[in-house]
Order: structure tokens, then sequence, then C-alpha cells
């Protein structure tokens, strides 16, 4: 009885153990997704009344257990009745990486303005449109999130699909939980960081002491931080791409086979990137150009 306990227990502590090296290795694979999965929700979290900042990215958190919920199930019985399937999402979405990587350094290089709705400021905004203005951005968040979590959850799927059923589940719902919690917790440090810098700032009413300057600096930090996490995303998401390829597609991994691999997964995912991009544009050019004006 008690060796049979003893038995158990040390299943259970070799299964952990795979776990906790699969979560690692996982979790350096997503780690571009979550990266710009942390640019946008910090994006789509700000512009907010400060006291409704928190309550909106709480909703946006509810959401993404939910599309978690949803996604997880249908991923696992993909892995187990359909593995191929598996890696058919993979590549696809790491040409969504990529052609969304290449879109981020077209507008690196060449920045657009995009189209923007004109306010009157003079207009009353009643609580009514306040409260779906913020419906409508919380809407707009979870469906990016859901878009965000297929990838994860399937390239998190990518690293461990030839590991028994119980070590996927445990290891994808892992690297979904901490793109949940992780990501949003991130989010509501950074979306309130500016708040409390005006806090440091009217902490005393004295120039220039220590608290007005840790507080404009945290104030003045806040979108060099968001663009610094864009960049840093876009670099990432490229290079995800470009590992999905090469890992996954035969010409792609004996391309280039004398270069460092860091450089070659990026060149893969721009590459590719650029070729998905290249007729989306000019679609979109002959699309603007047919619609009346």
């Amino acid at each position: 009885m008690a060796s049979g306990l003893f038995a158990l227990l040390d299943d259970i502590a070799t299964l952990m153990d795979d776990v906790a090296v699969m979560s690692k290795v996982a979790a350096k694979k997503t780690a571009g997704i979550l990266g710009d999965d942390l640019a946008v929700n910090a994006e789509k979290a700000s512009g907010f009344v400060p006291d409704r900042e928190l309550p909106v990215l709480w909703a946006i958190s509810k959401g993404s257990f939910v599309n978690k919920l949803i996604i997880l199930p249908v991923a696992f019985l993909l892995s187990a009745f359909a593995p191929l399937a598996v890696t058919v999402i993979l590549v696809l979405g790491g040409l969504y990486l990529a052609y969304e990587g290449a879109e981020k350094v077209l507008e690196m290089i060449l920045p657009h303005h995009h189209p923007h709705e004109k306010v009157d400021l003079e207009e009353e905004i009643t609580p009514e449109q306040v409260l779906a203005h913020e419906k409508k951005k919380i809407k707009s968040a979870i469906t990016t999130d859901f878009i965000l979590s297929v990838e994860i959850v399937i390239i998190a799927l990518g690293t461990v699909v030839e590991q028994p059923l119980t070590t996927q589940i445990l290891v994808v719902s892992v690297i979904a939980l901490l793109a949940t919690v992780g990501v949003y917790g991130l989010v509501a440090l950074i979306v309130r960081m500016d708040e409390f810098g005006f806090k440091l700032i009217a902490l005393n009413s004295q120039d220039n002491t220590i608290s007005d300057k840790i507080g404009r600096l945290l104030v003045n930090a806040l979108p060099v931080l968001i663009r610094i996490i864009g960049f840093v995303g876009t670099i990432a998401l490229l290079l995800v791409a470009g590992g999905i390829f090469s890992h996954n597609i035969e010409f792609f991994h004996h391309l280039l086979p004398t270069w460092p691999g860091i450089i070659k997964e990026f060149l893969i995912g721009l590459g590719v990137g650029i070729v998905c991009l290249i007729p989306i544009l000019i679609f979109k050019k002959i699309r603007s150009k047919s619609e009346p004006t």
C-alpha cells in the first residue's frame, strides 16, 4: 500500500517536472504573442476616465477567460483526434503573425495616419453614450483577444504535440492562464502608471521634490513604454513566425543552414510576411479607388 502511494507520488512529481520544463519551452515560443497581446491590450484599456480603466479592464479580462474556455477544449480535441490539423492551424497562424509583423514594420518605416471620427468637443456626452463607448471598446478588445488567444494556444500546443495528452492539457492550460492573468495584470499596472504619477505630483505643494520628479517620470514614461513593448512585440512576432515555418516546412528548415538561428528565423518571418502583405495592400488600394468619394 505504502509502495503504491510512493509510486503514485513519484509519477505525479515526474509529470509536474515535465510540465514545468515544457511550460518554459512553450512560454518562450509564445513570448512574441504575449508581448503583442500586452501592447494591444494596454492601448485598448487606456483612454478612459481614470476611475473606469480598471472596471473596463476587468470586463475585458472576464471575456478573455471565456475565450480560453472555448478555445482550449477544441484545441485538445484536435490534438487527440486530428493532430495534423494542429500543424496546419499552426502554419496558418504563422502566416497571420508574419503578415501582422511585416505590416507593423511597414508602419514603422512609412507611418501613415489612420482615419479618426471628428469629435465635437463642445457637445455634451451623456452617461449612456459613455457606457456605449465602453461596451464598443470592450467588445473590440475581446474579439482581438480571441484571435491572439487562438494563436497562443495553438503555438503552445505545437511545442508539446508529441507529449502525452495529460502533459499537453496541463502545459497549454498553464500558458493560457499566464496569457490572461499575467498579461492583464501587467496591463493594469501600465494603464494606472500615469495616474499614480499624477498622485505623486500632487502629494505636496512644493515644486521639484523627489515625488514630483518620480511622478513626472511615470507620466512621461507611459507612452514610451507602450511604444517599446510594441516594437519588441513586433520583432518577437516575426521570430515566432519564422520559427514556425523553419520547424514545420521542409524548404525553410534547410534554408540558410549556416546562418544563426535567430537571424534566419527573423528573415524568414519578415520575408513571408512581405509576401502576404503585398497582395493585401494591392487589394486595399484597388478597393479604395473603386469606392465612390
